[in-house]
This record gives structure tokens, C-alpha cells and sequence, in this order.
């Protein structure tokens, strides 16, 4: 079903636009949440540490694709908006071509950067094999990842959220059931996690792929649309490049983090892998409202609604308040029990340090919350420099403090748990004073 989300109950639109794609994500973070559930439960905390280490790397790689895809999708909104159909048509096939380039291009990348990578994200010794195997696989999924999150984000913009979740909703059972088979039947160890991940993501990105072609033949790129057109592939540039620069920055950031708990030893490595994994969980439903946002505000924006725009922001920031709130209340209350699912009880010390790190995180989770409004609010009003900027003040707060913190003796590894919060209401203070004193932005101007 497709939402003109410039007509109707703002509020309403929104939550029933976004709800699909919260639910989405959720089961996108299945892929990674399973594989570190049943590898800590039947692999030990050695191979734990690989595989949330791994994860965070992959995140980074994937991120220049998705970044890259969410500003071609803030474009495709603009066009659907204005109902401007050659130019849709034109930016779609400037941007699969444009996007499937770097993604080839960073596949040659990683894997010639294998050995290089593992010493970057000083990785321990008694760990590095397992890491290795894990990626070999992992990273043969770049190509299908790209695949889904284009289209995926296509649809999203012409006002389909519910799609993309079928496709995704499938491919995550599929995941949990390969995991199962390869890990506990067969005893492929890490290899058999990633493989399960790279099969189950190949059956999303083929598939939605295939539905596009065969249900929506009014986004099919005519013959004659099929050219370089420079001013918009220059506009195509300008919003994707800065997103994809953002969502780099975003998890360069948390890879640097990443590298600096690996010298904190497989414990915190180990304890790390598994709380960022409920943590990323609770907060992803509000992380795509904001995307959802962020696609109200685009068709909008094409559309000339000012004043809808305006009003739009308000009910968004209540209702991201309202689920961070709770959010917040569960992961708190139920931090050890949520540990126990990926580490063994008799783990004490493991557990001890993931709790420490969701009750400093999850109590803030309303920063991150308003963050992303504010990275989908920008880039939708094509001000998606001013999403970069906000990101590096998170980041960069995040990634300085955290090395500052971790070095003093009295607060170790508590200060880099302690360093993310600050980044994110730094960055939110900054989004707010940007969009205070100019006018126009709170317009959608």
C-alpha cells in the first residue's frame, strides 16, 4: 500500500507509514541478534567477540551503501511529490548505477584489506582466526545488502513501508533456521553464522528486487530515461553523498570505538558484542520513525506544505519522547536478564559489564532518539550537509571522550559507556540552535 503523506491526520500517517518499517529494522537486526545469541550460547565468548567485532565492522562498510541509498531515497520523494515523473525515472537510474559501482568497488576493498583491517581494529591474538573466518563470509553479502536497501528505499519513498518488511520478515526466519542448521547440526562454527546471514540476505535483496519489477511498472525506467542527466545526478550527489558521508563518519566512529574496546581484552569485547546488540535493538524503531519522518517531510517539501511540515516536526518529537521513555524504563529494569539470553549465567564478570553499559546508555536513549528527527528532518529539506555536521558532534565527542574517559585509571571502560550520551546531547543542542535561528528551515524553506 502507498501513503500520500501529504494529505490527511498527520500523526496518523505517520505512525501507520512508520510502523512497517520499525518493524523492518527489527528484524534486520535479527540477522546480527541471532547470530550473537546462538554463537555466544554454543561457540564460547572467544567467538562471541569475533562476531560482535565483525558486526561492527560490517556495519561500517555497509553504512556508505545505505548512506548512499537513503539520500537517492530523499530524492525519489521530492520527484513523487512534485509529481515530476521523468526526473524519478531518471535519478533511479542514475543512482542503481551510481550505488552498485561502490558497492562492487568496496567489495574489492575489503577483501584485499583483510590483514590490514584485523590490525586496525586491534584485534587479540586468541581471537583473530575466528574474526577472520566470519568475515570471509560475511562480506560476500555487500551485494545483497545494496539490492534490498535500494529498493527497499524506492518503495519507501512512493509511501510502501509494508513490502520491504515482508521481504525482510521472511529472510529472518530463513536466517534463524540456516543459524540453527549450520551451527548446532552441522558444526560449522562462525563460518556457518555468516553464511546463514549471507544466504538469508541474498533471498531478501533478490526477492524484493523481482517484486519491483513485476508490481510496479509506473517505477520502471523507460528507454528514454535511461541517460546521465548532470544536473540531476549533481542533485543525486549532493544529498547522497553527504548522507553516506554522515552514516561513514556515524560508524568510523563506533569502529575506532570498537578498536579501543579490543584492548580492553575478549571480556569486554565479549560483553560489548552483546549489549550494543539490545541496545541497537531497542532503539531502532525510533531510528526508523526518523526515517519514516524524514519521508513526510521529503513529499511535503516537494509539495510546498509549509505549515504541514511545521506541525509534522511537533507530533514527531512527541512521539519519539513517549517510546524512548519506555524504551528506557524496560532495558533498564531488565538489563541482566536481557545479558543472560547471549552470555552463560556463570559468566559474572561478563554480564557485570554489559549491564554497566545499557543502564548509562538506555537512560539517555531520548538524545539519540531527537538525533535522528533532527539527521531526517535535514535531509529531507535538502540541508543534508547540516546532517554531516551533526554527526560529527556526536561522533567526535563520542570517539575523543571515550579515549580520554577509558584512560584514567578510576574510570576505565565506564568512561567510553560514558562518552555516548554526551555526544548525543551535544549533537541534539546543536541541531536545535541550528534550527532556531533559521527561520525558514522551521518552514521547511
Amino acid at each position: 500500500m502507498n501513503y500520500d503523506l501529504t494529505e490527511g491526520s498527520i500523526m496518523k500517517n505517520l505512525l501507520r507509514f512508520s510502523f512497517p518499517i520499525m518493524i523492518g529494522n527489527m528484524l534486520q537486526q535479527l540477522y546480527n541478534v541471532v547470530d550473537t545469541l546462538i554463537v555466544g550460547r554454543y561457540l564460547g565468548e572467544n567467538a562471541l567477540a569475533a562476531v560482535g567485532s565483525s558486526y561492527t565492522l560490517m556495519i561500517f562498510v555497509t553504512s556508505i551503501i545505505l548512506g548512499l541509498c537513503m539520500g537517492s531515497s530523499a530524492f525519489f520523494s521530492m520527484q513523487y511529490g512534485s509529481r515530476d515523473q521523468v526526473r524519478l525515472e531518471k535519478g533511479i537510474f542514475i543512482a542503481f548505477m551510481a550505488i552498485g559501482s561502490v558497492t562492487v568497488l568496496l567489495n574489492v576493498l575489503v577483501y584485499g584489506g583483510m590483514n590490514g583491517i584485523l590490525i586496525f581494529m586491534r584485534v587479540p591474538e586468541e581471537v583473530a582466526p575466528l574474526m577472520r573466518e566470519y568475515l570471509l563470509w560475511i562480506f560476500a553479502g555487500i551485494l545483497a545488502s545494496f539490492l534490498y536497501n535500494f529498493v527497499a528505499n524506492l518503495l519507501r519513498a512512493v509511501g510502501n513501508s509494508l513490502i520491504p518488511l515482508c521481504f525482510l520478515g521472511v529472510s529472518a526466519v530463513m536466517n534463524i533456521f540456516l543459524d540453527l542448521l549450520f551451527i548446532r547440526r552441522f558444526g560449522w562454527g562462525v563460518g556457518g553464522a555468516a553464511a546463514a546471514t549471507v544466504i538469508s540476505q541474498y533471498l531478501a535483496g533478490i526477492g524484493i528486487l523481482l517484486y519491483y519489477l513485476l508490481k510496479y511498472p509506473n517505477l520502471w525506467v523507460r528507454k528514454e530515461n535511461r541517460c546521465f542527466d548532470h544536473a540531476i545526478l549533481k542533485e543525486l550527489a549532493g544529498l547522497s553523498s553527504l548522507t553516506c558521508l554522515q552514516q561513514s563518519i556515524m560508524n568510523f566512529g563506533i569502529l575506532m570505538v570498537q578498536g579501543l574496546v579490543n584492548s580492553f581484552g575478549p571480556v569486554v569485547m565479549a560483553a560489548f558484542a552483546a549489549a550494543v546488540k539490545i541496545d541497537s535493538f531497542a532503539y531502532a524503531p525510533v531510528q526508523d520513525f526518523g526515517n519514516a519522518f524524514s519521508t513526510y517531510v521529503a513529499q511535503n517539501y516537494g509539495a510546498g506544505k509549509e505549515e504541514r511540515i511545521r506541525k509534522g516536526m511537533k507530533d514527531a518529537v512527541l512521539a519519539a519522547f513517549v517510546f524512548c521513555m519506555v524504551i528506557t524504563a524496560l532495558v533498564v529494569g531488565f538489563a541482566r536478564p536481557l545479558m543472560t539470553l547471549f552470555i552463560d549465567k556463570e559468566s559474572v564478570e561478563t554480564i557485570a559489564v554489559g549491564v554497566g553499559y545499557l543502564h548509562i546508555e538506555a537512560a539517555f536513549y531520548f538524545g539519540i532518539g531527537l538525533l535522528f528527527l533532527f539527521y531526517g528532518y535535514y535531509r529531507a529539506v535538502n540541508r543534508p550537509g547540516i546532517s554531516v555536521v551533526l554527526t560529527v558532534v556526536s561522533l567526535g565527542t563520542r570517539v575523543a571522550l571515550a579515549y580520554l574517559l577509558s584512560a584514567v585509571p578510576q574510570i576505565g571502560v565506564t568512561g567510553i559507556w560514558m562518552s555516548v550520551p554526551i555526544g548525543w546531547i551535544l549533537a541534539d543542542l546543536t541541531g536545535a540552535w541550528y534550527l532556531l535561528k533559521n527561520r525558514k528551515l522551521r518552514k521547511g524553506k
